[in-house]
């Protein structure tokens, strides 16, 4: 089908295009590469990375030309589309670009810490809270233990020990006092 005055039609140029015709191909490119451009330009706004993604969308339009289905629209429609598509994805990966240097960035400004001292710090503390609990009686220690290192609550600790609640709660709030006095704690 011949186009007033234009010669052939974009879906027999672009049917020519998937024969692999070189001529047909700068004739479709002269007649869409505007419309191509110009729409991307206004998904992307910056000129030099539309005339990218639009040689981009050329190109890809001259290797997958037989795939064109006419029956599900018009040539300029499908190029349409793919420019779309494509700068849109372009937009995409440039926002997820910008996510991943400011994810790195706040990553970058975590305080760092000599992993050495903390380990000998961490060492020196538990020794310092061991020394403190041997220092506690036996039914002190008991008690802080099962409900600090145990986990248990202090009516599970009165239940496993089988004394009154009042007693271990007793124990444990001077128990505590004494590892606060021992490990120097301001009150």
């Amino acid at each position: 089908m011949l186009a007033a005055g234009r010669g052939p039609g974009l879906e027999e140029l672009l049917g020519e295009v998937a024969r692999g015709d070189e001529a047909a191909f700068e004739r479709f490119y002269d007649r869409v590469s505007g419309q191509v451009f110009g729409l991307i330009r206004r998904v992307l706004r910056d000129r030099a990375q539309a005339e990218e993604v639009a040689q981009e969308v050329l190109v890809e339009i001259w290797r997958t030309a037989a795939r064109f289905d006419p029956g599900r629209g018009s040539a300029l429609s499908w190029v349409l589309t793919m420019a779309h598509r494509r700068a849109v994805d372009r937009v995409r990966s440039a926002q997820a670009a910008t996510d991943r240097e400011e994810r790195a960035a706040r990553l970058d400004n975590d305080v760092a810490y000599d992993q050495v001292a903390e380990a000998v710090t961490t060492r020196l503390e538990g020794e310092r809270v061991r020394r403190c609990l041997d220092g506690l009686t036996d039914l002190q220690r008991q008690a802080v233990t099962m409900a600090y290192y145990g986990g248990y609550s202090y009516p599970e600790v009165a239940g496993l020990l089988k004394v009154p609640l009042g007693t271990v709660k007793t124990r444990m709030r001077d128990g505590l006092v004494r590892l606060r006095d021992c490990m120097g704690v301001d009150k």
